[in-house]
């Protein structure tokens, strides 16, 4: 009896801490969403490059200070990003090692493979508007 109690107990233990583990979303915004595409050589005949271009999204979102660079290649030429995913747009993210990890609006995922990630540096109140005198 002592046992199973023993056992269930760390169960709970265990299940409770590894919930707790797991990475929260937090509130970021989006600052900018641009459509590219890359050209890739399919195969060469006589000598010649036979390409494709495939179409692949950069985004940047702001989570408090910092603007995260990601970019992402849809694997069929159909996929695209949320409608509603544009400049100035709030979204759930998070980081999960090098991907910046957002939260669709039905609840699943898409993740963006890190491109760069620069600090922003917060402008001293009195001292942005002033222009330098000679």
């Amino acid at each position: 009896m002592r046992l199973r109690k023993a056992t269930c107990l760390i169960l709970m233990m265990v299940v409770l801490l590894g919930a707790a583990a797991r990475k929260q979303y937090v509130e970021g915004t989006i600052m900018d969403v641009q459509e590219k595409t890359t050209t890739r050589v399919l195969y060469y005949q006589v000598d010649t490059p036979i390409t494709r271009d495939d179409a692949y999204y950069e985004l940047s979102v702001q989570v408090k200070d910092t603007v995260y660079f990601g970019r992402y290649t849809p694997m069929h030429s159909s996929d695209t990003l949320p409608g509603d995913w544009h400049a100035g747009s709030a979204v759930q993210a998070r980081i999960d090692g090098r991907h910046l990890v957002l939260k669709r609006p039905g609840g699943t995922e898409m993740s963006f493979a890190f491109t760069k990630r620069p600090v922003m540096r917060p402008v001293p109140s009195g001292s942005a508007a002033a222009p330098a005198s000679k």
